[in-house]
């Protein structure tokens, strides 16, 4: 039984754990109960029986991002964010902080590194021209100042808040500094959605494509790529004419090509389905069952709806390269995937359709994620509205029109939608 007291009314707790530079040292832990301080501690010491050092206020900032991931991110994050979160870890916050010490890092600390970072060529920081067979910008004394991007250091900003955030919750430092640092809100990032001359012509390049009801379907929803290869069977019901968004389709280092849950928890979601994809997914559905019957004792019983000829979930840069050929074959500009989700939403803005409406069907977890992201498309529509009802205000002798006698209005200078 580790020691335990009530101090300044909470529990304490202490025992040895694995330090940083392989030694042991003695680490405190406080609860409100003395089982919860119990609780901490045990982690802590089953941490450490793993292997996994421990870090503490007193240890340098690059152990405890570095311990944070391995004890707590490693059990609440997605694989492949867990992944950035130690390339980031790895790339950014060892080298720049990694000396300081938890307990003395100061808000001015963290606002200098990522000034830092803001201003240095990431190739010169890393070396990577000097791996090069010919040098062609630092090692060639020519910088080419490649800078990171505004979204890309508001990440790092964020790995550093969640792993200081944690530290706070373990009562190893008082507070987060790194909260007090303000980066700037990046702008999102731009986007080439379809118009609705593109749109119907990437629809009739479908045509005939043994995915055409998926590409149907993202046109026509929004759906996000994973969640249309994650699809199952059962999570349609084409007599109410309805799906249920469950889960993502994702390709992870461990597990290979897996379901995983849903972006956010506001992106499971049920939403209502057009009636053209209602067609294309019931003659999907006969082509996947004669499918089934030609491979026999080949058919890779799956369960989702879009697969490949033997039944086995499509990879997704697959269905990036069908798309791309699809591209081609209709003569439009090259775009992403991810552009049919954002094409959906904007042309139902530019069609007068509620922006809760779309949030709904997108699954966003906020409205206000909505209306940033497309809060171009909406400033458009404003001006258009704007510019009609400038036109409707103008004086008979402005526009060229006689005034009428009477109850009788006067004619309209442009429709309004």
């Amino acid at each position: 039984m580790p020691p335990l007291g009530s101090r300044h009314g909470r529990w304490e707790a202490a025992g040895y754990v694995l330090a940083a530079n392989g030694t042991r040292k003695r680490v405190r832990v406080y609860g409100t109960t003395r089982k919860e301080a119990a609780d901490k501690l045990a982690e802590k010491i089953a941490d450490s029986n793993r292997g996994l050092a421990v870090a503490t206020a007193d240890s340098p900032l690059g152990d405890y991002p570095t311990y944070w991931l391995g004890s707590v991110a490693i059990h609440r994050l997605r694989e492949n964010t867990y992944i950035r979160y130690a390339a980031v870890t790895r790339l950014y916050l060892i080298p720049g902080l990694g000396r300081k010490k938890l307990a003395k890092l100061t808000a001015k600390d963290v606002r200098t590194w990522l000034n830092q970072l803001r201003t240095t060529c990431q190739c010169c920081a890393h070396g990577l021209d000097t791996s090069r067979d010919e040098p062609l910008c630092c090692a060639a004394g020519k910088c080419c100042a490649r800078r990171l991007s505004a979204l890309t250091l508001a990440y790092v900003h964020s790995v550093l808040k969640s792993a200081l955030e944690h530290a706070v919750r373990e009562e190893e430092i008082p507070r987060n500094v790194a909260r007090n640092v303000r980066t700037g809100t990046p702008r999102p990032r731009r986007f080439e959605p379809l118009t609705a001359d593109e749109a119907r012509t990437f629809l009739a390049a479908t045509s005939g494509h043994r995915l055409q009801p998926l590409f149907e379907l993202a046109l026509h929803t929004g759906l996000r790529k994973g969640e249309l290869l994650g699809l199952r069977w059962e999570d349609l019901d084409l007599t109410s004419g309805t799906t249920s968004i469950r889960r993502t389709l994702q390709r992870t280092d461990s597990g290979g090509l897996i379901p995983l849950p849903t972006k956010t928890k506001s992106s499971e979601r049920r939403i209502a389905l057009p009636t053209p994809c209602l067609h294309s997914l019931e003659q999907h559905r006969d082509r996947q069952l004669q499918e089934r019957e030609a491979a026999r004792t080949g058919w890779k019983d799956s369960g989702y709806v879009f697969t490949r000829p033997d039944g086995a979930p499509i990879e997704g840069s697959t269905l990036t390269r069908h798309f791309n050929t699809l591209l081609h074959r209709a003569k439009l500009r090259r775009i992403r995937f991810h552009d049919l989700r954002h094409s959906a939403a904007t042309l139902l803005l530019e069609q007068g359709v509620e922006l809760v409406v779309i949030k709904e069907l997108l699954g966003h977890a906020h409205i206000g994620v909505t209306a940033t992201v497309y809060a171009h498309v909406r400033l458009r529509l404003q001006r258009d509205a704007i510019d009609l009802l400038g036109h409707a205000l103008r004086t008979p002798a402005d526009t060229g029109i006689r005034p009428h006698g009477g109850d009788e209005p006067p004619l309209a200078g442009a429709a309004v939608r």
